[in-house]
């Protein structure tokens, strides 16, 4: 989809300025949104391909007002209610009001650390088919706007690169998020050269982004 999250290449919303010795966390309820949705998702009951694509279903006008964690927060309410943990009125009353369900994974507090360190919950997958690519190949970023999630960034659509490497496959974020299937893609490093997605007036540079196969086409 065309979400609000989707702004490389955009106008008008100023520099990124780094913060000076940035805390991990601005306010107590940060660290404790990201617990919440660390804890949660160690249930199973979703996949991270589905959690980015609740976050960038939040309407525009709140997810650009919004900070990193209120983003957490907002899409994680939206799961718990879609996937049966709680319920609305639950959630707008701030209690339980049935017993909860049973949940058949839990994430133990001495798991987090190791779980972070390691690559538990990978996304990489062995491809079943041949690399359609290789190292030098151009190729142009296809000119896609799905319904659903996908991960091809807007302002690379329709233009040209080159192939720089072939990175470990991937399932395909469109598929997983929703639950269709995990379709495991050969995934390339593709250079841009910045005048080819901006034009001549454009900063001089080289981007290079990984995108899937079914994303590509020969140039």
């Amino acid at each position: 989809m065309n979400g609000p999250h989707d702004l490389g290449g955009a106008d008008g919303f100023g520099p990124v300025v780094p913060e000076p010795d940035e805390p991990v966390f601005h306010e107590p309820w940060e660290a404790r949104a990201l617990a919440v949705v660390l804890a949660t998702g160690g249930s199973g009951r979703w996949n991270l391909d589905m959690v980015r694509f609740a976050r960038e279903s939040i309407p525009p006008a709140r997810y650009l007002a919004s900070s990193y964690y209120d983003i957490w927060a907002t899409a994680f309410q939206q799961m718990v209610v879609e996937h049966g943990l709680v319920t609305a009125e639950e959630l707008a009353v701030g209690h339980a009001i049935e017993p909860a369900g049973p949940i058949s994974r839990v994430l133990a507090p001495d798991a987090v650390g190791p779980m972070l360190a390691s690559r538990t919950g990978s996304t990489e997958r062995p491809a079943t088919a041949p690399a359609r690519f290789a190292v030098g190949d151009a190729v142009r970023a296809r000119v896609m706007h799905p319904a659903g999630h996908t991960r091809l960034p807007r302002y690379v659509r329709g233009h040209a690169g080159v192939v720089t490497a072939l990175l470990p496959s991937q399932v395909l974020p469109d598929t997983h998020a929703h639950c269709i299937a995990e379709n495991a893609q050969h995934v390339y490093a593709v250079a841009f050269d910045s005048r080819e997605l901006w034009g001549e007036g454009g900063e001089p540079f080289v981007l290079t982004i990984s995108l899937y196969e079914s994303y590509l086409e020969p140039a």
